[in-house]
């Protein structure tokens, strides 16, 4: 179904960092995450996931199934929708709901008119907006000393160590930054 009707969901706090590291493609982690290493499991012994269909919401709570394929054979296993989501994103497979879900729990979200200008309504937008509005907060590093207040060389050692730390959502406030800068 096409439009702007969004489905927020709520997820935990691991969920999301594992979902916003698939969008980020810049940023790797030093090892693999658990979604990661899934893939890569799947990968090896050929398997495929070829969508994730979200049918269920009781209570607040949304219920999936991850649609699998190996040698011609599907499967289909239940799944929380934030790992069905994570999953997802990693196989670059499609993301489907009923449209009785989209009734019950979808939320209208306006795009900018930048974002409608260049025909691009893609997830990453989203994301992006929500980092760009949180860069405002402040690196501990001894003293509260903002982004603005680091040389170009100073946001790199902290990126890296962002990274090291799996400290992915700082990682991706530097990147901003730096970004910004160049």
């Amino acid at each position: 179904m096409e439009g702007d009707r969004k489905l927020p969901i709520v997820i935990g706090a691991f969920e999301a960092q594992s979902i916003a590291i698939a969008l980020e493609k810049e940023i790797q982690p030093p090892r693999p995450l658990t979604h990661d290493l899934f893939k890569s499991f799947s990968d090896r012994f050929g398997i495929t996931v070829k969508q994730v269909i979200i049918h269920k919401l009781v209570d607040g709570v949304f219920y999936s199934s991850i649609i699998c394929e190996r040698e011609g054979v599907e499967e289909i296993i239940d799944a929380r929708t934030s790992d069905a989501i994570a999953l997802a994103l990693r196989f670059n497979a499609p993301i489907f709901t009923y449209k009785t879900i989209l009734d019950k729990a979808g939320i209208f979200l306006k795009f900018s008119s930048k974002e409608t200008e260049d025909g691009n309504n893609d997830e990453s937008i989203v994301v992006d907006e929500i980092l760009q509005e949180s860069e405002t907060v402040e690196i501990e590093s001894g003293g509260n000393t903002g982004y603005r207040e680091l040389t170009l060389d100073e946001l790199h050692k902290e990126l890296e160590k962002a990274v090291a730390d799996e400290d992915y959502e700082k990682a991706a406030k530097l990147r901003d930054e730096i970004s910004k800068r160049n």
